[in-house]
């Protein structure tokens, strides 16, 4: 065949397929939700599937939610436990340790794209709202750590609803939008207290906008008020239950930072994590100084009203500004301000949205599916190499499943009852327990005011298999457990080039009528 007659017949096959793509293109962008739809599919699918098959066990505090979720109690030590129960629920309904935690994180993360656009729709129309949410996964925070599914991420979509009905309540007035926002604003603080910062915030500026103010004239937001009361109250009652544990352990942790790290280690981890932002923005044209005229009609829009900006700001930067402030006196972790990023592309767009013009939308489109795939992509990539190349032992390391199917097997080797309770050192403790057939509790630093649902009477009845790495250096406590029972030594291999894991095994059997008691001193959960 000759080149010109296979020109004739590649040239309008490659026109073709340019036309479909055009063809799609205008429709997505016509349909701003059906390009949120698949943004939020392709994050959930990149970032469930990726870590699914690279992490032979869950990251540590995935681990900890499992354990604790399976005694479905409404507070621990460390936090509120509607996170864990999620996980809990998600290991019922899938019977998988595996991929179900990467999947309930994203979809705390897909959620919140939702809300985001919600309120940016709110104020600014569906594509100028449909461009924030693009910016999202440009900030590390929405990559990176998502498959760690903690507290931080069971919050994050609840201070974006609360953002937006917030919004609606103090725009429109109707009762609905109140109580739903009494509603939301309780079961936030189930994720996580630090939501109570967002609702600060929120309060503050009820009382400072106009309008906003004007609401308090009328019953509704008195009623949400309630609402929101009426759900918080088991949580309050629970922590006075609890001596305030959860306020003991934020003052341990935050010791902790300021004894490890840098004075300005959280305002810097902050900066590094939104320091995509601003080069997804050039990137696209959004930076440049004199705005194409938009010829579009879908993309012009007017400029959200200024009380708008005002919101986005104090409820987008305020908590993050705060909190870094607050970093330079006391201790705080750096993960801890993943949930107070999720309003920068709505603000930004509310600043720059006259410059959006078709070019910079679907630039924006091509960075933002370049971000979820390439970052998932690089962590699949990244998590292998250090584990089974470069032979570095992180959590995601850990081989879950065979260490709790020894730790069965070695158990139900000495007794014939149940495996009831795991103890020693918490990480390995907790491996031990994750998969074990007979789900055990976890007893946690062997301290039964850090582990209500541990008793003597149920240490009698079920015994406790005792689990800690070789060669670790045990407390006085656990030295106290440990004390004259046989130690089996399993080892494991984890890594193509590191040497295998280690880990001791000593079982307390059913029967034993005296124990150890707590540590001296007030609870440490450290």
């Amino acid at each position: 065949m000759s080149r010109t007659s296979e020109s004739v017949h590649v040239w309008p096959v490659a026109a073709a397929a340019e036309g479909n793509l055009s063809s799609m293109w205008n429709s997505l962008v016509r349909h701003p939700w059906r390009l949120l739809a698949l943004l939020c599919l392709i994050q959930i699918a990149c970032w469930t599937v990726m870590p699914a098959i690279v992490n032979v066990g869950p990251p540590r505090d995935v681990v900890e939610g499992f354990l604790w979720g399976r005694e479905w109690v409404l507070l621990t030590y460390k936090h509120p436990q509607l996170p864990c129960w999620l996980l809990e629920i998600s290991h019922l309904l899938t019977g998988s340790f595996r991929w179900p935690q990467y999947m309930l994180s994203q979809l705390m993360v897909a959620t919140t794209f939702v809300l985001v656009y919600l309120l940016a729709r709110d104020m600014m129309g569906p594509t100028r709202a449909l461009a924030a949410v693009l910016l999202m996964p440009a900030i590390y925070f929405f990559g990176w750590p998502t498959p760690q599914f903690n507290h931080d991420y069971a919050q994050m979509p609840f201070w974006a609803a609360t953002s937006w009905l917030l919004w609606r309540a103090a725009r429109d007035g109707r009762p609905g939008w109140w109580l739903f926002l009494g509603l939301v604003a309780g079961v936030g603080l189930y994720a996580k207290f630090s939501t109570a910062l967002l609702l600060a915030f929120g309060g503050i500026w009820i009382l400072c906008d106009t309008r906003a103010r004007s609401r308090l004239a009328t019953p509704w937001p008195w009623l949400g008020l309630a609402v929101f009361l009426g759900v918080v109250a088991p949580l309050a009652v629970e922590l006075v239950r609890l001596d305030f544990l959860p306020l003991t352990y934020a003052e341990h942790r935050n010791a902790w930072v300021i004894a490890n790290r840098a004075r300005l280690y959280y305002i810097g981890v902050q900066l590094a994590g939104l320091a995509a932002v601003p080069v997804v923005l050039a990137i696209s044209g959004l930076l440049r100084r004199q705005p194409r005229p938009v010829q579009d009609p879908l993309l012009a829009y007017p400029a959200p009203e200024r009380r708008a900006v005002v919101y986005l700001a104090w409820m987008g930067l305020g908590p993050a500004l705060l909190i870094m402030a607050a970093s330079l006196f006391t201790g705080t972790g750096e993960a801890w301000g993943a949930t107070m990023y999720n309003l920068i592309g709505v603000l930004a767009m509310a600043l720059l949205g006259r410059r959006l013009g078709p070019t910079e939308l679907r630039r924006l489109a091509v960075l933002a599916l370049l971000c979820v795939v390439g970052v998932s992509s690089a962590y699949a990539a990244t998590r292998w190499t250090s584990c089974n190349i470069l032979g570095r032992l992180q959590p995601m390391c850990w081989p879950a499943r065979s260490i709790s199917l020894t730790a069965d097997a070695i158990w139900h080797e000495a007794v014939s009852a149940p495996l009831g309770i795991v103890g020693g050192d918490d990480g390995t403790a907790r491996l031990a327990g994750l998969e074990a057939p007979d789900q055990p509790s976890i007893f946690t630093t062997l301290d039964r005011r850090l582990a209500p649902w541990i008793t003597d009477q149920r240490l009698r009845d079920q015994g406790m298999l005792l689990v800690w790495p070789r060669g670790w250096k045990l407390s006085p406590q656990q030295e106290a457990w440990t004390a004259g029972l046989p130690v089996k030594t399993v080892a494991f291999n984890w890594s193509l080039k590191g040497p295998p894991l280690e880990i001791n095994f000593a079982v307390i059997p059913p029967g034993r009528t005296s124990f150890p008691g707590n540590p001296p001193g007030p609870p440490d959960p450290e």
